[in-house]
């Protein structure tokens, strides 16, 4: 069966949702997700208020679109590298780039929660996505855990009955720490590097971000 073909009014509507967004973006590259504005967005493109709000209905609404467009770009990108057969290094490595291309999407995602807003269910099940990919390299020949560790770990011992966060993941208590670990530290680095943080260091985030694959992945 054809799928049936936008409207013209239709096409207008994805055309001005999109630049809707693009301002938007630009609005928290400056002023930071709390300070988003429909109304400034719509003084910007010569609208009304009312006008503008005919397209996203609150600010809210325009934020949760905008997380679900990052949080789709990188469960998009982590599963293609998955799909072709990345390990948990290239994994690291396919986040990190992804951060550095578009810094406040990052943030959005993975940065300070923005007071009073709540993401609906649908995001946090496109964010799990991302850690699927991560669950199955870390239970895969390439990603199983280093035979020096000890067989009892009280954190292993603590996700064998916390693995609400993995849904129905097959994974075993060894590849769920090593994914969190994986996921947890290199976040760690990357919000410091994309903040500014490292700055005056005389360090190459670069070669601290491989550093600590290196040791997750070993």
């Amino acid at each position: 069966m054809t799928a049936a073909r936008e409207t013209p009014r239709e096409r207008y509507r994805t055309q001005l949702r999109a630049e809707i967004k693009e301002h938007a973006w630009e609005q928290i590259a400056t002023a930071g997700a709390p300070g988003l504005s429909l109304n400034a967005i719509a003084k910007r493109m010569g609208m009304s208020g009312p006008a503008l709000y005919r397209y996203f209905s609150s600010r809210d609404e325009l934020i949760t679109e905008l997380i679900r467009d990052a949080y789709r770009g990188l469960a998009d990108t982590v599963r293609a590298a998955a799909a072709e057969g990345a390990d948990l290094a290239e994994l690291g490595r396919t986040l990190r780039a992804w951060a550095l291309a578009d810094p406040q999407r990052y943030f959005l995602v993975y940065g300070t929660p923005i007071p009073g807003y709540h993401a609906p269910d649908d995001v946090t099940e496109t964010a799990s996505q991302v850690m699927e990919c991560l669950l199955d390299a870390a239970r895969s020949p390439g990603g199983d855990a280093p035979h020096d560790e000890p067989d009892i770990d009280p954190v292993r011992a603590h996700l064998a009955e916390h693995r609400e966060w993995a849904a129905d993941h097959p994974a075993d208590a060894a590849a769920l720490h090593r994914a969190l670990m994986f996921w947890t530290r290199l976040h760690g680095i990357l919000s410091l590097e994309l903040a500014g943080h490292f700055t005056g260091m005389g360090l190459d985030p670069a070669e601290l971000y491989a550093s600590e694959l290196r040791t997750l992945t070993r």
